[in-house]
């Protein structure tokens, strides 16, 4: 099913194309870069996102097969805009606030315990809010298809997306505090429509 997409959005992204050229960007990268540009209005993730184009080749290649999407946060899940896909957020199920106090962990952290037990190997997970999520699952045995860790805030965001970027793990990030549920989902919604906006 193809998507058709709004004046307003092919607008928005011809905009975009006259102020920056990316045509110098492998395709998924700039996909992801455009996007997040785009949902964001801040040139500045031109030169503070870091894409790593095999890593989001595994991506597309696990979203295609139909690998689960797990989200940090309910803000990220409603963002991802493709039908079909499983999306697991299990953040505010009570038992992963139950795991959070007795593991002495935050409720993001448990969550991403619990969402693991569910989807196994060969997910991709996307956090845009919780630095303590992102550093769980890179505790964790995840095996992830792709992370696109993009937590935004002035305690962990800046030093999660670092240990990302230093774990070898298939990642998307950005440098410094910025980041957030709506720029997390874009850079998700780049490889599910990588396609139609090319």
């Amino acid at each position: 099913m193809s998507r058709v997409v709004h004046p307003i959005e092919a607008e928005s992204y011809r905009i975009l194309r006259d102020r920056i050229d990316l045509s110098h960007l492998p395709p998924l990268s700039r996909a992801v870069t455009e996007r997040v540009v785009h949902a964001s209005a801040d040139l500045a993730y031109v030169e503070e996102l870091v894409c790593d184009e095999a890593a989001l080749e595994s991506g597309l290649a696990a979203l295609r097969a139909g690998a689960p999407v797990v989200t940090d946060v309910a803000m990220v899940a409603a963002g991802i805009t493709r039908a079909g896909l499983e999306l697991v957020c299990p953040i505010a199920e009570p038992a992963a606030a139950e795991l959070g106090r007795t593991a002495g962990i935050t409720r993001s952290a448990a969550a991403v315990r619990i969402a693991l037990d569910r989807v196994g190997p060969g997910a991709v997970w996307v956090v845009g809010c919780a630095p303590t999520a992102l550093v769980e699952l890179l505790t964790l045995d995840a095996a992830p298809a792709l992370i696109v860790g993009l937590p935004v805030g002035f305690v962990g965001a800046a030093e999660s997306k670092a240990a990302l970027r230093a774990s070898g793990q298939p990642g998307v990030s950005n440098v410094g505090e910025k980041g957030g549920s709506a720029v997390a989902a874009a850079a998700l919604n780049a490889l599910l429509y990588v396609e139609e906006m090319a």
